[in-house]
């Protein structure tokens, strides 16, 4: 048994009643008729809360079970509005909680373009690749996504999610505006940071220099999503200005998965052919997830771009086979109190007619077809695999402890609801994974997006097993919402 907040590891017992932990010792008494698990041999502990996930599906939520997430929240993009978006999900029924950030990217495109916001996240792909929210703001407009996003906050989101790596050239002005908002309402920011200063010398402030000056102008809580991902191989530059924006006070936190490739949609800003080889790539690093297509050459990318500019592709940005680039992308793992998150991206099949959709599933197993980048199905046990038993950088209890506590905490003070996550507490919630140590693997690749991990022997959320014995509980949906405390 491992609680990361007290640092315990030992052999226990643990009683749930109710929905929470109400026991946890050596030779806890069993009430009558209670259901005895033997799980000699594993460990349990606390649920992964996931900060970054997109998958806003059962499919979806189903491999992050396998994966040991209890918890799911989209944060970095957010949807809008999010009391819709919890209506939704709520009438579906989610194997997971779930929960979300308002939208600065869809408050903005209100703004710009009366464009109505609907919680949708292919609707939110679609919008990444029209240009016309992604200018600076007028003031009229400026104060009108503020308000909208002022209104969400009080609606339950649980932040302020910012694409600001899709609308790069826009006046570094708004994000402290918006900074400022977040430090008011005692809200964490999530954010997708612009472009660095190595990748687009044109660009208005570094992404990451941004977000610091913001968290020490501000005081509010910024948290940088995917250090991996918009650092690339300049890594070790941004790791060192986060310690010294830490260092110094400033409320910052950050977050890396265990991949050497994103996705996003194929119309984003920074996947113009001219932005390339600032990242390090060309248009065959780039890889487009429903049929497969490698990029040929900079035509077929300005077509794709100009035809279906929300499609989702996979980019490849470090060489995981490559020893230099492997050890790149491991340092934003082992960077101290970095937070394992996902990124996780919904799930596709073909339709009737061949075309590949994203629409709800229930069947479990999934069908053959899916397609998906495999962090949805492996980010957390691909992360157990590559820190605790390949390399020992991690011991289970800092695992725990970056799988679990720490993203709970980046919320504590916008929902008393997360205070019962993360940790094995008398009163926490019983979200609680059992792994077994010496199999717990990632099985999904970039071919095979949607194989479960392996190792994961229970799974519980609020008390329900949502895994036993290895094996997803189809008629369980106990996942709940989590707000933010209006």
């Amino acid at each position: 048994m491992i609680d990361p907040k007290t640092g315990s590891d030992r052999v226990a017992d643990v009683l749930i009643s109710d929905g929470r932990i109400a026991a946890v010792g050596d030779a806890v008494t069993v009430p009558p008729g209670a259901r005895v698990v033997d799980v000699a041999g594993m460990i349990v502990g606390p649920g992964f809360v996931d900060l970054h996930s997109h998958v806003h599906s059962i499919a979806g939520q189903r491999l992050q079970a396998m994966d040991g997430v209890t918890t799911a929240l989209d944060l970095e993009a957010g949807l809008m509005p999010v009391a819709e978006a919890m209506a939704r999900a709520a009438a579906q029924g989610r194997p997971l909680n779930y929960g979300f950030s308002a939208s600065w990217a869809q408050a903005r495109a209100y703004a710009h373009l009366d464009r109505v916001p609907v919680p949708d996240f292919r609707g939110s792909m679609d919008l990444l690749g029209k240009t016309e929210w992604q200018r600076t703001s007028s003031r009229t407009e400026r104060t009108r996504w503020l308000g909208l996003l002022e209104n969400e906050l009080g609606a339950g989101a649980l932040g302020i999610g910012v694409l600001m790596g899709y609308a790069p050239h826009s006046d570094p002005d708004e994000y402290l505006d918006l900074a400022r908002l977040a430090a008011s309402a005692d809200a964490p920011t999530f954010t997708h940071v612009r472009e660095l200063i190595e990748a687009d010398p044109s660009t208005p402030i570094d992404g990451s220099e941004e977000l610091v000056r913001a968290a020490a102008e501000t005081g509010a809580a910024m948290h940088h999503c995917h250090v991996n991902s918009t650092s690339l191989r300049h890594i070790d530059r941004v790791l060192a200005l986060l310690d010294r924006s830490r260092a110094a006070g400033s409320r910052v936190t950050v977050e890396a998965y265990p991949y050497g490739a994103g996705s996003t949609a194929i119309g984003a800003f920074f996947l113009a052919p001219e932005k390339l080889a600032g990242l390090g790539i060309t248009p065959a690093s780039l890889v487009m997830v429903d049929t497969g297509e490698r990029i040929a050459d900079v035509r077929r990318l300005q077509e794709l771009r100009a035809t279906d500019p929300g499609a989702t592709c996979i980019v490849t940005f470090l060489d995981e086979a490559d020893p230099f680039d492997r050890a790149v992308l491991q340092r934003s793992l082992a960077y101290p109190d970095s937070i394992v998150a996902s990124d996780a991206m919904p799930v596709s099949w073909p339709d009737a007619a061949g075309a590949m959709t994203v629409h709800e599933q229930r069947e479990w197993p999934l069908p053959p077809g899916g397609q998906t980048h495999p962090r949805t199905s492996g980010t957390f046990a691909k992360s157990l695999r590559l820190m605790v038993r390949e390399s020992g950088t991690w011991s289970w209890v800092e695992a725990f402890r970056r799988c679990s506590y720490l993203p709970a905490r980046v919320l504590d003070e916008v929902s008393s609801a997360m205070r019962g996550k993360g940790h094995l507490s008398i009163g926490a919630d019983a979200d609680i994974v059992v792994l077994d140590p010496l199999t717990v693997a990632d099985r999904a690749t970039y071919a095979d997006p949607t194989r479960p991990s392996q190792g994961v022997r229970e799974l519980y959320v609020h008390g329900t097993p949502v895994v036993s014995a290895g094996q997803i509980v189809a008629d369980a949906y106990p996942g709940r919402a989590v707000r933010g405390d209006a």
